[in-house]
């Protein structure tokens, strides 16, 4: 059978794809640029797209090309929200090596304010299984470390689908996610096991299907730039 019996094989009058510009890549000196159909939360210019956790301006720096957190300044959150999406980050720990484990170079991505990928220096810094860079935070440790060096800029490339609900709350189906980091499949279409955190089993809490991208500010300052997101 036909995959859309309301066409015929092979026919040129077939609505095709929308053409896009591709994105460029970066290089470790600059930012590369994101493709035409995204969303661009942060060109290296301004936080207009971005604000504290409650609303207020953060206090996040903007310097060469970057954004940096500032510590005691709390997570920072996108204005608009989002539900499935394809999302492209850059970040680098600090190149001065301070601390260890989880102390050392800690930040992390967090899909719908609530389901943490973690960022970490994992550059031969051994901490718990699961909360290494790449990881779903104390749910899924990555299929390899591919840390670079302290101070290198690295990826993170996402495909995620946010969970869905049913009127009443209950879950219907759980979010999912895979993710590259520098290029290297880490995370492969895994089950998110619920919102992520440093105590208790993850469970669902019902919410909207769309929601802010936050990142969080754990007291290093970790650098981010050529973020942006494609909607699904």
């Amino acid at each position: 059978m036909h995959p859309d019996p309301n066409w015929l094989d092979h026919d040129r009058d077939r609505p095709q794809p929308p053409a896009i510009t591709p994105a460029v890549a970066s290089t470790p000196e600059h930012a590369g640029k994101a493709p035409s159909d995204a969303v661009v939360l942060f060109d290296g210019k301004d936080l207009s797209a971005w604000a504290s956790i409650d609303g207020s301006p953060t206090k996040w720096i903007v310097k060469d090309g970057y954004m940096e957190c500032v510590k005691g300044s709390g997570y920072i959150r996108t204005v608009q929200n989002f539900g499935d999406c394809q999302l492209h980050i850059e970040w680098a720990t600090p190149e001065k090596v301070k601390g260890e484990g989880q102390g050392r170079g800690n930040s992390g991505v967090y899909l719908q304010n609530r389901y943490e990928l973690q960022v970490l220096d994992s550059y031969e810094n051994k901490t718990y299984f699961h909360g290494q860079a790449g990881s779903i935070y104390k749910q899924h440790a990555p299929l390899v470390n591919v840390s670079r060096e302290p101070g290198q800029w690295q990826s993170y490339d996402i495909v995620f689908h946010a969970p869905r609900f049913d009127p009443g709350g209950k879950l219907l189906k759980a979010a999912t996610i895979t993710v590259l980091q520098n290029g290297v499949l880490v995370q492969d279409h895994v089950e998110i096991l619920g919102a992520t955190g440093p105590k208790g089993a993850p469970k669902y809490e019902p919410h909207a299907l769309k929601q802010p991208l936050a990142l969080q500010d754990h007291g290093n300052p970790v650098k981010y730039r050529n973020i942006w997101i494609r909607e699904l």
